[in-house]
């Protein structure tokens, strides 16, 4: 697949600039709602443009408006799946809902990505964006949804949601024995170093009015019912917990 392949190049050299990723639940009266992480990489087209046009041809200058779903992927690769072993294949099960959608125009210099699904309560999110390295077991998919597998997936932690219509919290719990293995791993300070300049962004969106967040750095909309914080990406990967936090709605 042309697109996959575009994809794949493109995110290669996306790991090598800046780029900015938004995390955004919209949650409903109900506890219903929805989860999207959106990967800006428009520095990649106005750095590498030229780069992507000597790899890919005339397939890298065409304008892209592309959307799949990991279902319609997964059915492509059911044979491959197959293969795969029954703890990652109910990894691949939890990304069956989500849909990707890429969006690259070389003229105006954009290139975003996103990866959304619905939920019906924000607990199904658990451990949603690990489950992403699985991905990278099941060749062709993980070109087809990269960096999302390579970065959002290797952290080492275990990341969950709760909220009770009181409360809401975002919990990342590090896994000490994978911290300690990737601290021997010869790798780490180029990745430190690829992720330098890249920014992750928290934006949250609830039905009531939020009293207060235990995050000093969260700000707030005019109608206190949505937050944004924003931390380096190098927090994200490193110190995963930095970025937990709860939120106390009025009553």
């Amino acid at each position: 697949m042309k697109l996959y392949k575009l994809l794949s190049f493109s995110f290669l050299i996306a790991t090598l600039v800046s780029c900015t990723l938004t995390e955004n639940i919209y949650v409903n009266d109900n506890g219903t709602g929805k989860f999207s992480v959106d990967m800006d990489g428009s520095s990649l087209m106005a750095m590498a443009g030229d780069q992507l046009g000597d790899q890919m041809g005339a397939d890298a200058k065409k304008n892209i408006d592309s959307t799949f779903t990991f279902k319609q992927l997964f059915e492509e690769k059911k044979d491959s799946i197959a293969k795969l072993s029954p703890e990652t294949q109910k990894e691949l099960k939890k990304l069956e809902n989500f849909v990707v959608n890429t969006k690259m125009n070389a003229e105006n210099k954009e290139f975003l990505m996103t990866l959304s699904t619905d939920f019906k309560k924000v607990n199904e999110l658990h451990d949603v964006l690990q489950s992403l390295s699985a991905l990278q077991k099941l060749e062709g998919a993980g070109s087809a949804a990269a960096p999302f597998g390579n970065g959002l997936g290797d952290n080492n932690s275990t990341l969950s949601y709760t909220y009770d219509g009181k409360k809401f919290t975002r919990k990342a719990v590090i896994d000490k024995q994978k911290l300690a293995a990737k601290a021997k791993d010869s790798t780490a300070d180029m990745s430190k170093m690829i992720f330098a300049s890249s920014t992750y962004i928290i934006k949250y969106h609830f039905p009531k009015r939020i009293k207060k967040v235990s995050n000093p750095n969260a700000l707030f909309s005019d109608d206190r019912k949505s937050i944004t914080i924003q931390f380096p990406f190098t927090d994200y990967m490193e110190n995963p917990d930095k970025l937990n936090f709860d939120v106390e709605f009025e009553k």
